[in-house]
């Protein structure tokens, strides 16, 4: 017990996966792929997955730390995020309580997940009674936005990401509302840098999908580049200003834009890590 247990979606976006499990790999003790039967997403849409995609994994896994959790992860009269909920709390369950539960969807990039892994040691006494002491891991996303010229259009601001936990009793996607610890960790979240036609198969079957007005959001994402962002505000496609402003860097790969970028710069200070984690303490001190 006590492992780093490393949990994946696969869906419609499942190529993605050659860039979200080589950063992880080294430092996982085990990785879950989580797979529908019958290849359907929280919707009930179905995709296609090609061999040679099992065949790279099969490559790839040269220590044998993956296993592919084939389940029915579909239910017709639950909704979307519903069953995002229930998939996620069956990988956990198939991942083993008692170690530390991580799940990482298909599009999140660890851009230091060895450092992670040292962050989420100190607090491995969580692990002995995790029911009684239920905690979240939280880290922070930074969101790209749009390949373009180049380069890579992301958010400005970071946020939230709830990585793991000891207790996988999960409320709305990985949010269990437990106690949350921050750790000053990021990871690049490639929400909406893809082709049109995948961000609208994606925002029409994740578990929000109730919530976009996919052809407002398509018609700005497609309008935007380098060359007028910083005329333009309001890009989440909920609540538009939650993503309010952009920036770019320099790049055609994750591993261009990385070496590109200083992540630093948009790392919330040790300070505010310290006043959000004393905060978390005592707003759960008496629950």
């Amino acid at each position: 017990m006590k492992k780093i247990q490393v949990g994946f979606l696969m869906s419609y976006d499942y190529k993605k996966l050659k860039n979200s499990i080589p950063p992880v790999y080294e430092e996982a003790d085990a990785i879950f792929i989580a797979v529908d039967k019958d290849f359907r997403t929280w919707s009930g849409q179905t995709y296609k997955i090609d061999d040679s995609f099992f065949e790279w994994l099969k490559l790839y896994d040269t220590k044998n730390k993956i296993t592919i959790y084939s389940d029915d992860f579909y239910i017709s009269n639950l909704s979307a995020i519903e069953n995002d909920n229930r998939e996620r709390h069956m990988l956990s369950l198939k991942m083993g309580i008692g170690n530390w539960l991580i799940q990482i969807d298909s599009d999140e990039y660890f851009i230091d997940f060895k450092k992670f892994v040292t962050d989420l040691r100190k607090y491995d006494s969580f692990l002995n009674n995790p029911e009684k002491n239920q905690i979240q891991i939280g880290a922070f996303l930074i969101n790209m936005y749009k390949y373009t010229d180049n380069g890579l259009l992301y958010v400005d601001k970071v946020t939230r990401g709830l990585m793991a936990t000891n207790y996988p009793d999960y409320k709305v996607a990985r949010n269990t509302r437990q106690r949350i610890i921050y750790t000053s960790n990021v990871l690049w979240h490639e929400t909406l840098a893809r082709t049109e036609e995948e961000i609208e198969f994606k925002l029409k079957n994740w578990g929000h999908n109730d919530e976009v007005d996919v052809d407002s959001f398509i018609k700005k994402w497609r309008s935007v580049n380098k060359n007028n962002f910083k005329s333009m505000r309001g890009f989440f496609y909920i609540q538009p200003k939650k993503w309010n402003e952009l920036d770019y860097v320099m790049g055609n790969t994750i591993e261009e834009i990385t070496k590109n970028f200083d992540a630093k710069k948009l790392l919330p200070s040790s300070f505010y890590i310290f006043k959000k984690n004393f905060g978390q303490w005592f707003k759960h001190l008496f629950k």
